[in-house]
């Protein structure tokens, strides 16, 4: 795994783990494509940086999630977590969103 720097925040409320993470650079950047708007928010999304392999540690143990970006997407693809079927595209940003029950 590379040495990629995503900004992260974990939420947890009444038994659930929300995980929002994004790629550094796109903080703060509003994306719209059509009817489908995707802004990350700095208070959403931005909460401490972690790597790959920090990411996939707190995506496990989630049981929600909200990803944006090149960076983000490809490391969920290549740990298994997402596939690329899952993926959506707002002005070609990358974004998926995960539910697990």
């Amino acid at each position: 795994m590379t040495k990629n720097s995503f900004a992260i925040k974990v939420y947890q409320q009444s038994g659930e783990i929300l995980v929002a993470a994004c790629d550094e650079e796109l903080l703060g950047k509003k994306f719209e494509d059509g009817e489908l708007q995707l802004e990350v928010h700095t208070s959403f999304y931005d909460g401490f940086r972690v790597d790959e392999r920090g990411l996939v540690q707190q995506l496990q143990n989630s049981t929600m999630a909200n990803l944006v970006g090149e960076q983000v997407i490809n490391c969920v693809i290549n740990a298994g977590i997402v596939t690329k079927d899952c993926i959506i595209r707002i002005q070609n940003i990358p974004h998926a969103q995960i539910f697990r029950m």
